[in-house]
């Protein structure tokens, strides 16, 4: 059976970035970099990395060291060189730059706009992404600003109660007009999420699956 094992990346600015990593038994059809919330590399996201390594993708989670009360970690530069060095460490295991994804939830779903909205990945997926309209501390855009900039296809998952009924419609109308293809769908029970059960969460769990199948080959 397939285990998460933790290795040590050096990276540019000195520091040692801290990635867990879950390989497939068999062959690889491309990479994620899987993203924490504010609890980080927790048990249930050992059990995601173990889930999408079992579907084929090699997983690699930087353990993120930023601001946790921030709604996005508050890594700022720090969060897209983090992202690059697990990006770099798939490539190095042959992963094509067009079969890289990215997955982030609560905190880590807000870094993952964050990043997509400044880097070319092949596809992109948030869960319950947070604080839609609040403006970021350092350059003061929202989500739905970034949503405008992005370059890649990005999924955004929620439930019914994750955000307020109008900052999820700005999101969505955001997404709708998005140069890219973007998609924002919500559930109306709020047990969507990967380490819940019920039929929504295993409906996103499959809508995600297929989206980084559609658009990572």
């Amino acid at each position: 059976m397939t285990q998460t094992r933790t290795e040590t990346v050096p990276l540019t600015d000195g520091r040692e970035l801290t990635v867990t990593v879950a390989e497939p038994e068999n062959s690889v059809r491309g990479g994620l970099v899987l993203l924490h919330g504010r609890r980080g590399v927790v048990d249930q996201l050992r059990e995601l990395a173990v889930g999408l390594a079992a579907e084929g993708w090699l997983v690699a989670a930087p353990h993120l060291d930023g601001d946790q009360s921030r709604p996005d970690g508050g890594t700022g530069d720090r969060l897209l060189a983090d992202t690059d060095a697990a990006c770099v460490w798939l490539v190095d295991r042959g992963v094509r730059d067009d079969q890289l994804g990215l997955l982030g939830f609560g905190a880590g779903g807000t870094a993952a706009l964050r990043v997509a909205s400044q880097r070319s990945l092949g596809a992109v997926v948030s869960v319950a992404p947070d604080a839609v309209t609040l403006p970021d501390e350092d350059d003061g855009r929202t989500l739905v600003d970034l949503v405008s900039e992005l370059s890649c296809p990005w999924l955004a998952l929620y439930g019914s109660d994750d955000e307020s009924d109008q900052g999820l419609v700005r999101l969505r109308d955001a997404a709708d007009s998005a140069s890219s293809v973007a998609n924002v769908v919500t559930y109306p029970e709020s047990e969507h999420r990967f380490d819940q059960d019920g039929v929504a969460a295993s409906e996103a769990w499959q809508r995600t699956l297929t989206w980084f199948d559609a658009h990572l080959r």
